[in-house]
């Protein structure tokens, strides 16, 4: 390799480096794609999601805290590597079952639930898809990508879809809910748990409420260290979902935690750093 392409080479990993770091720092805005803003309040249908529910029971491992190491404990994972062949058929169905249903058709709450549920069962097909890896960042369609959330790997009535269309142009913007944080799941030990059932019109108020719950009073998501408070990175990226700044932050935080030191803190009083593990969710 002559140095000319050698020095090519170098500049074009440092980009990448760059590209990849910028995106963890700076996460997508909530911007509304219009499109997905019709529903039909006077349809009662049911869209059905038992074949992930049958799949979470299956494979979904939950973990009380302090039974197991700090580091797992409270944190679900997923036996990836247990999944059999007819029930990856079966996620692949209902993946195509979602993907075939006139969702602008439904309801709000139903459309909810099925959003949650399409991000999180397609998240875990495509770990599926790529498995054994350490992280979901590993999995990357371009050079210059961080993780798979742009690729478009959904089609919803016709329209290609990718996991951050999910999320940042529906989601986020339609329900402007800062608890739907605590309901998506990367793949990842840093990120709020896979819970163990699926989300429905008529339990989605009580899991994103769980969900809130769980995550803040897990040391991923909130930790005391004398003066120094460590929380989950996702406090930083979206920030703005959760007050616009530091002590809009702590006051959401202070919601849901039984933290009696946290209770009674402010954002001056306190170093605040940010932290996000980035390893695979899968259970041994």
């Amino acid at each position: 390799m002559n140095l000319k392409i050698m020095l090519r080479f170098i500049f074009l990993v440092l980009v990448s480096l760059f590209i990849g770091t910028a995106t963890i720092l700076s996460a997508p805005k909530s911007d509304l794609w219009p499109r997905w803003q019709t529903h039909n309040a006077e349809n009662n249908e049911v869209i059905d999601h038992s074949a992930w529910q049958i799949f979470l029971e299956k494979y979904l491992v939950t973990n009380p805290l302090n039974t197991e190491s700090s580091a797992i404990s409270g944190i679900n994972r997923l036996r990836y590597a247990g999944v059999s062949e007819k029930d990856r058929a079966l996620l692949d169905n209902y993946l195509k079952n979602l993907e075939g249903t006139a969702v602008s058709s439904f309801s709000r709450p139903q459309q909810r639930a099925f959003w949650i549920n399409l991000y999180n069962a397609s998240t875990v097909n495509l770990i599926l898809e790529h498995y054994p890896l350490e992280t979901i960042t590993n999995i990357s369609f371009s050079f210059f990508s961080f993780g798979p959330w742009d690729e478009d790997l959904l089609s919803v009535e016709g329209v290609e879809l990718s996991l951050n269309d999910v999320e940042h142009r529906i989601l986020r913007p339609i329900w402007k809910d800062k608890r739907t944080h605590y309901a998506l799941n990367c793949a990842s030990l840093g990120c709020p748990n896979l819970l163990p059932q699926a989300f429905t019109y008529l339990n989605t108020e009580s899991l994103l409420e769980q969900g809130a719950r769980d995550y803040i009073n897990h040391p991923r998501g909130v930790k005391i260290q004398g003066e120094n408070l460590i929380l989950s990175k996702i406090y930083e990226w979206y920030q703005a979902d959760f007050g616009g700044n530091e002590e809009g932050v702590i006051k959401h935080l202070q919601r849901y935690s039984t933290n009696k030191k946290l209770k009674y803190l402010h954002a001056d009083d306190l170093e605040i750093e940010y932290q996000y593990n980035w390893l695979l969710n899968a259970a041994k």
